[in-house]
């Protein structure tokens, strides 16, 4: 594409790649479940776990268990939740896991009554998911530590979402974020564990990077990377996303795409978990549909993804959905990819989820009620808030 026709502060970004890692796509709790708590039940020094929403259900329980007794053989074990992700919790649950030697910390206490307490800071949340295990592996996507993640044959509610296991020295990036946030919430010192492979073969051959929406320093760091991507996308843009409200930047950006002859497709769940936000993606539809984006609706269970893959080549795979919160006050992150043979799983996982979709009609959408189109408009207006 022209970069006269590219804004400027997406013309060229930095993404300074780190090599030699092995990174490996987890689809849905039944898979991401197991691997996460393996890599706990085998730590030797350090357990670091960042959960936005970590209930005190099954799930809960079966990890809580697990940093209990990594504890207990000595591990340093900490865990940071945010307040209103997890409201509800079971404190005690909590109370627990201190008694047995985890360090705990909560990410933004509602908390009105204490003296420097301000409401804004209520917007201001820990969306991330990230568990790291002794400095060496390092696991983040969409999937939180609840019920809603386990399989249905487990009891759960087999919510669809993506996760990845990686290691190498990309990891450094997730603690680097972790301890950060950590750091915020006012949690215990914790030490510093160095990789057992520093100076020695790479674990992988990957590319790849972690980037966040934290403080300052990196507002807009994964807006960036996104729009960036999809202005040079040549071949085919295909994204998942649990809650899509994308902004004008991003939605200049796909119709560019498209009318440049990228195939750009958008998947997003039919059923969601937040009602509202489902009106308001589908009042940015119209404009995507008419330049020939291609959405669709997933009828399996409910989708929580937030991924995508860029001509088979660049992947990103985190806790970043297209919409303000996200980009505005939420604290975010994601992996990117650079590697054919991870953009060609990741592609083969997009159409398979596109088997259990369905295509929104151009034309059926311009005409739907309405009622249903008033409602959409203003909730769309009202998308800061959501």
């Amino acid at each position: 594409m022209a970069a006269r026709r590219i804004p400027r502060r997406y013309r060229a970004v930095d993404e300074h790649f780190v090599a030699g890692n092995r990174v490996e796509l987890l689809r849905d709790g039944r898979e991401a479940y197991p691997s996460m708590l393996a890599a706990i039940a085998g730590a030797n020094e350090q357990i670091l776990l960042e959960m936005y929403w970590f209930d005190s259900d099954k799930a809960g329980r079966r990890f809580a268990e697990a940093l209990a007794e990594a504890a207990a053989r000595g591990v340093e074990t900490a865990l940071l939740y945010d307040a209103v992700g997890s409201i509800g919790v079971d404190e005690s649950m909590f109370d627990e896991l201190r008694k047995a030697g985890v360090k705990v910390a909560q990410f933004g206490p509602i908390a009105p009554w204490r003296r420097r307490f301000r409401l804004d800071r209520l917007t201001r949340r820990d969306h991330r998911k990230v568990l790291v295990v002794d400095g060496e592996i390092g696991f983040t996507g969409g999937i939180n530590v609840a019920n809603a993640w386990l399989s249905v044959e487990d009891g759960g509610g087999g919510w669809r979402d993506d996760m990845v296991r990686v290691e190498g020295p990309v990891v450094r990036g997730l603690i680097r974020g972790m301890l950060s946030a950590w750091r915020h919430a006012g949690g215990e010192p914790i030490g510093r564990t160095r990789p057992s492979h520093h100076g020695h073969a790479q674990p992988g051959s990957q590319l790849a990077r972690v980037i966040g929406e934290g403080y300052s320093k990196v507002r807009h760091e994964i807006t960036r990377a996104y729009v960036h991507q999809l202005y040079h996308a040549k071949k085919t843009a295909w994204i998942r996303n649990a809650y899509f409200v994308p902004d004008p930047s991003v939605t200049r950006a796909l119709t560019r795409a498209c009318d440049r002859g990228v195939d750009v497709r958008v998947l997003v769940p039919a059923e969601t978990d937040v009602e509202i936000v489902r009106h308001a993606s589908r009042a940015t539809w119209a404009r995507l549909l008419r330049h020939g984006v291609r959405i669709y609706e997933y009828d399996g269970a409910i989708l929580h993804a937030k991924s995508a893959v860029i001509d088979g080549r660049w992947s990103t795979i985190g806790t970043f959905n297209l919409d303000y919160l996200s980009l505005r006050w939420l604290l975010e992150v994601n992996l990117c990819v650079l590697d054919d043979d991870f953009g060609s799983t990741m592609q083969r996982s997009f159409l398979y989820d596109l088997e259990q979709s369905r295509e929104v009609d151009a034309r059926a959408h311009r005409f739907r009620p309405l009622g249903d189109r008033l409602l959409e408009w203003l909730l769309y207006r009202f998308r800061k808030l959501l």
